[in-house]
């Protein structure tokens, strides 16, 4: 049986690659940062934003609250307030419907594809 490396899984994100998954401006992500305490990027040396997948997770449920469902920044922190507790939960199946949405998404161009 061949070896096969473990994949590295990536700890830290700048905020770039934030911005960049989500679609947004790294303004944005600062801004949001200013508006949402559950948002704590760690800092480096040089003050370099550092998001673990926890912060992503955060910021995805922020996403969906503001982006996707229309709710204003005092409407979301609102419901954030309200449901600290379900917070991962919740993020984490959001990722998760995304990522079935995605799969669906892949298989119907497939699809299309082949019929032409």
């Amino acid at each position: 049986m061949p070896y096969k490396e473990k994949e590295i899984e990536k700890k830290y994100f700048s905020i770039g690659e934030v911005a960049e998954k989500f679609k947004v401006a790294t303004s944005l992500i600062r801004y949001w940062e200013g508006e949402f305490d559950i948002i704590r990027p760690k800092k480096d040396k040089k003050g370099n934003r550092r998001f673990t997948k926890d912060d992503i997770d955060k910021i995805q449920l922020i996403y969906h609250l503001v982006k996707e469902k229309g709710y204003t920044l005092q409407g979301a922190q609102e419901i954030i307030k309200k449901e600290h507790y379900l917070i991962h939960d919740k993020a984490a199946m959001i990722q998760r419907l995304n990522e079935i949405k995605g799969f669906l998404i892949e298989i119907r161009d497939k699809l299309n594809d082949e019929a032409h």
